[in-house]
């Protein structure tokens, strides 16, 4: 699995965005992704160093389309703390 397949997207909500004031970023990953490979990943891609990386697998929720009962899709998460001083560019706006 390369990089770029391990980190399918930021996530880019409130919460997220308050976990980023602490060295926190949030990624949507694959699946079968493993800790090791979300940290490499990010180490490589955006050039920081990773202190912990935390997965959360998110269940879909119970929805009901057109009266009929239905799920959003599951997901995974990883919450990936840099070191002290390090931040992602990208998400900064510079």
């Amino acid at each position: 699995m390369s990089f770029n397949d391990v980190l399918i997207e930021p996530v880019l909500s409130e919460k997220a965005t308050t976990l980023r004031e602490q060295g926190k970023y949030v990624f949507k990953v694959a699946p079968s992704a493993t800790k090791i490979q979300i940290k490499e990943a990010v180490r490589k891609l955006f050039d920081v160093k990773v202190v912990s990386c935390t997965t959360i697998n998110v269940s879909g929720k119970a929805k009901r389309v057109r009266g009929k009962p239905g799920r959003t899709a599951s997901w995974k998460k990883a919450v990936v703390r840099l070191a002290p001083g390090e931040t992602i560019k990208v998400f900064e706006g510079v």
